[in-house]
């Protein structure tokens, strides 16, 4: 649980980064990324240690989980481009996620 709120206080910090640099459209994005990626590392955790079907399906699950909030964040980008510029919107997404695939081994131990 420790690791878990460890993960979410640095997603919250690099958002934050992102809403200073971007906007409130990159803090948008950034915040989509860290639930896509604490909701894809809850999937994910539990099945650390189970056989590798069960893994496999759990990692590819969290994968579409990800997937899944870019697709609703575009969706959103492209019905309401006047409060979600696309470029700030997309880079606050992957400013956030990026980072936080990066670190998710540490996270899951």
């Amino acid at each position: 649980m420790k690791s878990f709120a460890m993960l979410g206080l640095i997603g919250l910090g690099l958002a934050g980064l992102g809403a200073w640099v971007g906007g409130s459209a990159a803090a948008v994005g950034g915040l989509v990324a860290l639930a896509a990626q604490l909701a894809a590392v809850a999937l994910l955790r539990p099945a650390m240690q189970a056989p590798q079907p069960l893994f496999f399906a759990r990692w590819a699950s969290g994968m579409g989980i990800r997937a899944l909030a870019l697709g609703l964040l575009l969706l959103a980008v492209i019905t309401r481009r006047d409060l979600l510029p696309p470029l700030a919107t997309t880079l606050g997404f992957l400013g956030v996620l990026l980072p936080l695939l990066f670190l998710e081994t540490k996270f899951l131990r």
